[in-house]
């Protein structure tokens, strides 16, 4: 047998060790991602030992990267992100300058190039998607408001930083890296080559990738084969990613990301994202081993003083910058603290940035270790940030009456108008939440003209109701002010249209407090959830399969009747 089989070795090496120390940071509560960048750095050339190969090492990067960032795309949402947009696009936006200018700043300190200070700079100012969502996941409030409005940012941030791996390389040489090649074509010319490359295609993906995916899919998906379904995801994926760098010179990453985009519009985008998961699992710890690989554990003991100039960037200067932010938007405390612990971590656009810089010959080596350390860190006490937000809550309330007065000030959407109609006020409908169900409930209202106050968590989504002349009112029901603000006091029904079990009881408490008689509707995704709350005898509850399959099966039953054709036939004509 031969035994010179290097990418056998690196994959089995890398996942090995990736599986090992994954596991005992899970045990130690730490992100497993953690591990993986650990079991890289055993295995890389800067430790003693098994060596695995660096350049198969990288190329496997690469295809976890793609898979990655195909991932990002099946999940983004241009309707969420627009939700949000009044906080995430300026906050990102702002909070990526400021950390950008505060790693300048530091690089200068430091006498680098102003190049090397502005990739440096930019790689500590975007967060990790990936460590976001396992925290919100972890915690359960990846559904929530406060939860929507971290990812929207992060999202932001996200395409913020495709743009700059797009525009880095013509802009190499200007930065102080890699000089151009005699006789290459002007800065101005490469760029606009650059840009139009990107923008064929960005076009020819939502022109055609937009019908030609979905079609490929059902085709695929006719013939009911899995593994041939999980085939043209990946080959999709992949394809699209090396086709976009070979034919319109873009980065992997952007192609990845548009078909994942692209697919989402598909109706099998959920089947696609699940069928693609164990393989994107695989490939993106392979990317962070390779990441890994790359660091230096020796800049920890010769320059401590920059690691700790570094983690205090990520973790006090976002964190505060993301903090003051959200506060000067006028959003609640709560909202504040969890966003800024939302990005006082960097991750997986931080390596490829930092990367990206070294091979330009814009970024010392120095720095991308000093990237890798800063990740390390910051990802390992994210988790004890997130369980500081309730706590320092409390502290902050009990002892600064800045932050009663930021936590108690007026919210201009908090209160229904005075110029609100006396109709909105007595014997309304009181909605709690305006999502998929709360719109339908909302519209079969407005055609039979019966009154309605929405009760929403989004400012934005209030609105826009507002500005088409509803009567909303923007909190978390589960706090008694808004449904006070909703006049739950005269109000003839209260209906919760939001799966928030978790809450649904406080809500219920306030109303019935404040009027007894009045009658209330409920939604629930457990079928023990309704057990529970049909025994205590809160209201009327609906389970959402219960509900499709009592429609299903009234369909059914009407086909069936009397005077209708009972043939597969008739039900055809």
């Amino acid at each position: 047998m031969e035994h010179s089989i290097p990418l056998i070795t690196t994959i089995a090496a890398g996942f090995g060790m990736a599986l090992i120390l994954g596991f005992i940071a899970e045990r130690l509560k730490v992100p497993a991602l953690v591990g993986y960048l650990v079991a890289g750095i055993l295995i890389g050339p800067a430790t003693p030992g098994f060596v695995a190969d660096v350049h198969i090492a990288s190329q496997l990067s690469e295809i976890g990267v793609m898979l990655l960032m195909f991932g990002v795309g099946l999940h983004f949402s241009l309707a969420d992100l627009m939700a949000v947009k009044r906080i995430a696009i300026p906050g990102a936006v702002v909070q990526m300058t400021l950390a950008t200018l505060l790693g300048m700043g530091l690089a200068w300190w430091w006498d680098w190039r102003w190049g090397a200070g502005l990739i440096f700079g930019l790689s500590l100012s975007c967060a990790s998607t990936v460590v976001l969502l396992k925290a919100l996941e972890a915690r359960g409030v990846l559904d929530t408001m406060n939860g929507r409005i971290a990812v929207g940012w992060l999202v932001v941030e996200d395409l913020a930083t495709v743009l700059v791996l797009v525009l880095l390389p013509p802009l190499a040489g200007v930065l102080g890296g890699a000089p151009a090649v005699e006789g290459a074509a002007p800065l101005w010319r490469t760029i606009g080559q650059t840009l139009l490359g990107v923008s064929a295609f960005i076009a020819l993906m939502l022109i055609v990738g937009k019908r030609a995916l979905p079609w490929m899919l059902w085709q695929v998906a006719r013939t009911g084969s899995r593994e041939l379904f999980t085939l043209a995801v990946v080959a999709s994926a992949i394809g699209i990613a090396y086709g976009a760098a070979a034919l319109f010179n873009v980065s992997f990453a952007l192609g990845a990301f548009f078909a994942g985009m692209v697919m989402r519009e598909s109706e099998f985008s959920h089947r696609a994202a699940q069928e693609s998961l164990p393989l994107r699992d695989a490939f993106s710890v392979l990317f962070f081993v390779s990441v890994g690989m790359l660091f230096e554990p020796a800049i920890l003991v010769q320059a401590p003083a920059h690691v700790l100039g570094v983690v205090a960037i990520i973790i006090i200067g976002k964190a505060i910058a993301a903090l003051v932010l959200v506060v000067a938007l006028r959003y609640p405390l709560n909202t504040a603290l969890t966003v800024a612990a939302s990005l006082a971590q960097i991750g997986e656009f931080s390596f490829i940035l930092a990367g990206l810089g070294v091979s330009l010959a814009l970024l010392p080596a120095e720095g991308m270790s000093l990237v890798l350390a800063g990740a390390l860190i910051s990802i390992a006490l994210n988790p004890l940030l997130f369980a500081g937000i309730a706590p320092l809550q409390r502290w902050l309330l009990e002892r600064s009456e800045l932050a009663r007065r930021l936590e108690q000030r007026g919210d201009p959407y908090a209160e229904l108008p005075i110029s609100t109609d006396n109709q909105f006020l007595h014997g309304q409908v009181v909605l709690v939440g305006y999502g998929r169900v709360g719109r339908r409930i909302a519209g079969a209202l407005q055609e039979r003209g019966i009154p309605f106050v929405v009760a929403e968590q989004n400012r934005e989504l209030v609105e826009d109701l507002r500005s088409q002349g509803m009567a909303a009112v923007s909190g978390n029901a589960a706090d008694p002010a808004v449904l006070i603000q909703a006049h739950i006091a005269n109000a003839a029904m209260l209906v919760v249209a939001t799966p928030d079990t978790l809450n649904v009881r406080q809500m219920v408490d306030t109303a019935r407090a404040l009027n007894p008689s009045i009658e209330i509707v409920l939604r629930t995704h457990s079928e023990d959830e309704l057990q529970l709350l049909r025994q205590d005898g809160i209201g009327t509850v609906f389970l959402g399969e219960e509900e499709l399959a009592r429609s299903m099966t009234c369909h059914v039953l009407q086909r069936f009747e009397p005077g209708v054709a009972a043939s597969p036939a008739a039900g055809q004509a």
